[in-house]
């Protein structure tokens, strides 16, 4: 890894998926003992939890949620 101009570093792709990290987690770089450790923040929301807070209230429909059910299940 290369520290950029800037002072950011990129995590490796399979790294962000071993451990479950999505664009906007929050994340820290920590001090121990001479090494820095990057570390999710604790209380941060999760990717699931920040899409669902975006989508909240957008739907434009009239149907219940029993009719949209129906609708899915038909065949």
């Amino acid at each position: 890894m290369r520290l950029n101009s800037k002072g950011q570093v990129t995590i490796p792709a399979p790294l962000r998926q071993l451990h479950g990290l999505h664009e906007g987690d929050e994340l820290d770089v920590v001090e121990d003992e001479g090494t820095l450790r990057i570390v999710r923040v604790e209380g941060s929301q999760s990717h699931g939890e920040r899409i669902v807070r975006r989508m909240r209230g957008r739907a434009t429909t009239t149907m219940t949620t029993d009719q949209l059910l129906n609708l899915l299940r038909a065949e």
